[in-house]
């Protein structure tokens, strides 16, 4: 019987072309397969062991499978995470698992100040943002090697926001008219998509002006271009290296948002690189814009159309939708304290009277710059910022070693809501900067400021990663927010006093994107 059940089957294996050996040889394969996956999961368990990081204080579950419950946690709870490590860990370091990594945090200022020195060569800010954004596979290989465009932000861009200060309020001006009609009756709209409409026309008006600022189609493109981009990494992350170039391609939208880029910009680049063969590099009529800026200073294979518009979209990328969170979360916090808004009329009116509507307006508006500093303290984009890889083993001074190959950040949004550094520090105080300005110090007038960068309040960075473009930011938010109390009565829909929660995924923070905020043209009353 036995020998019938074994020949009946080796029939059956026969009939679908598989001999007798070469089921041993499944086997045997199955067999070495089998003690590769376990060798291979020892080796990674004993390599974890081994690992400087595995000597890092834990939130949350630290075992190589049980890590995956804290991973799954971060994507819904990473605030909530980074808090509960920054409550156990004061001034000290902690590490969280995510599903593609770990991430250790610092705490305190004297960490933070340790990784705002650290030296490129051990802890990179670029690789960081690289291996986030996936530059290389999305923006192109130039924009993550070479960064010049980012000389020209810090440059040329900052150094002519006074010159251009009258496009930035005219085109300020001319967009709230479209997207915000003056009206005697309450009108409500979408914040977010109605603020980001603004800054996108506003932006690219000093960009590069009219009248594609105010062409709709690439308007859209600029302000659709980001959201490509970081979906279009998470698409690359989920491959394997050797496979990243050809999924950047083609399995997502971003070459076709370049391409559409180059439609509309490259006449205009082509244009002036033909005036500067023939007329040279100051040529008669030369556009102040981002574009002649970016030409300055550009040389080789970066005077080229393509390397021109992609560096245009890089700086597009990152102006829009982080002006746009600032002043939505603003915007909310304006609606829900109207107590502060006659104060801050009163200054905008007086220091405009005194000054017109110019950059130097703007460094004078203390209230209003103090209650954008305190909306954004409250309300910034993350709970963990100042990411950093590690190119080398990195020690702090109390020993703590973070090794080669790790992402390491600072626990931002609960170091800004200090207790120590901020009275009665998780509640909005609009005018809490503007005392501080007011304060006896030699330095108070300045370092208390939206722009400036101190230990206490983490938006822009720190040291020399800290935002290029932070300074025309911080510029267009005051004009459109002076613009918008000036011109306007806010409130939220229905009138509620409640604000709209923000939204959180992994450790990010975003203003609510469905809320709707009314406006109506300024009451005299």
């Amino acid at each position: 019987m036995m020998e019938s059940a074994l020949s009946a089957s080796s029939a059956i294996l026969e009939r679908f072309g598989i001999q007798i050996q070469d089921l041993d040889l499944m086997r045997i394969s199955t067999r070495f397969a089998g003690i590769f996956v376990l060798t291979y999961a020892a080796f990674k368990y004993i390599e974890a062991k081994r690992s400087p990081l595995n000597r890092i204080p834990t939130v949350g579950y630290s075992g190589i499978i049980s890590s995956y419950l804290t991973a799954f946690k971060y994507i819904t709870s990473g605030c909530d995470l980074v808090q509960e490590g920054y409550d156990r860990y004061p001034n000290g370091v902690f590490k969280l698992a995510t599903m593609s990594k770990w991430i250790v945090v610092v705490t305190g200022q004297k960490f933070l100040d340790e990784l705002r020195k650290a030296p490129d060569e051990v802890l990179s800010f670029q690789e960081a943002v690289n291996d986030q954004t996936q530059i290389k596979y999305t923006l192109g290989a130039p924009i993550a090697d070479d960064q010049y465009h980012t000389a020209t932000v810090r440059s040329s861009l900052t150094r002519n926001l006074a010159i251009r200060f009258d496009d930035v309020k005219d085109e300020i001006a001319k967009a709230f008219k479209v997207y915000v009609p003056p009206t005697e009756d309450w009108v409500s709209v979408p914040a977010y998509n109605t603020v980001m409409h603004i800054v996108a026309r506003t932006s690219n008006r000093y960009f590069t002006g009219l009248p594609l600022c105010r062409d709709e189609g690439y308007v859209s493109l600029q302000e659709r271009f980001t959201i490509d981009v970081i979906i279009g990494a998470r698409i690359i992350n989920c491959f394997p290296d050797f496979l990243k170039p050809v999924v950047g391609q083609y399995l997502t939208t971003v070459p076709k948002s370049v391409k559409r880029a180059v439609d509309y910009l490259g006449p205009m680049v082509e244009e002036r690189l033909a005036e500067i063969d023939e007329h040279g590099a100051n040529w008669p009529g030369k556009p102040n814009d981002l574009i002649s800026w970016l030409l300055e200073i550009a040389e080789g294979y970066q005077r080229t159309v393509h390397d021109i518009v992609l560096r245009i979209l890089a700086i597009n990328f990152a102006a829009i939708h982080t002006s746009t969170m600032s002043f939505t979360q603003a915007l909310y916090d304006l609606a829900i304290h109207p107590e502060y808004v006659a104060e801050m009329r009163e200054e905008a009116e007086n220091v405009i009277r005194e000054h017109g509507w110019t950059k130097a307006a703007m460094g004078q508006m203390r209230k209003i710059d103090s209650f954008l500093k305190e909306s954004q303290r409250l309300n910034s984009v993350g709970s963990v910022q100042m990411m950093r890889k590690t190119l080398k083993d990195w020690t702090l001074s109390d020993g703590t070693v973070i090794p080669a190959g790790s992402f390491v950040g600072v626990a931002s949004d609960p170091m800004n809501r200090e207790k120590s550094a901020f009275e009665d520090s998780n509640n909005f105080k609009a005018f809490r900067f503007s005392e501080m300005r007011d304060g006896d110090g030699e330095l108070d007038s300045i370092k208390h400021q939206m722009v400036a960068l101190n230990l206490d309040t983490i938006v822009f960075g720190h040291g020399r990663h800290a935002c290029p473009g932070r300074f025309f930011a911080v510029n267009e938010l005051k004009a459109i927010f002076a613009y918008c109390i000036l011109h306007y009565d806010v409130r939220l829909e229905g009138g509620s006093r409640e604000r709209p929660k923000n939204l959180k995924y992994e450790a990010n923070i975003a203003p609510n994107m469905k809320a709707k905020v009314m406006f109506r043209r300024r009451s005299t009353s």
